[in-house]
């Protein structure tokens, strides 16, 4: 059963490349919807982030992760290493966890 299931979402995966690939000279999109492509994305990629970072199991997921989100998300944006980045974010959501911040 979970090897049908991987190879039905590989597949899908598949389809869904293959057919912007093949679809792509076939469809014309007016110019505003051009222009609001990349827009939709990045809205749906910090939806994604924000959600993960604020939330677990459905609800508020503490001051602890948040915390660490912002302390990652300004080192990154300092330009310093990802290994830093991360080290960084996860040692401060320890630490406020070990203080006893939820």
């Amino acid at each position: 059963m979970l090897i049908a299931v991987i190879v039905a979402l590989a597949a899908g995966t598949y389809g869904f490349r293959v057919a912007g690939v093949l679809l792509r000279d076939r469809l014309d999109l007016p110019e505003w919807a051009r222009r609001l492509l990349p827009v939709g994305a990045a809205a749906l990629l910090a939806a994604l982030g924000a959600t993960a970072a604020l939330t677990e199991a459905g609800r508020f997921a503490g001051w602890a992760r948040p915390a660490g989100v912002l302390v990652g998300v300004l080192l990154a944006w300092r330009r310093v290493p990802f290994v830093l980045v991360v080290l960084a974010a996860a040692a401060t959501t320890a630490l406020l966890r070990v203080l006893g911040v939820p």
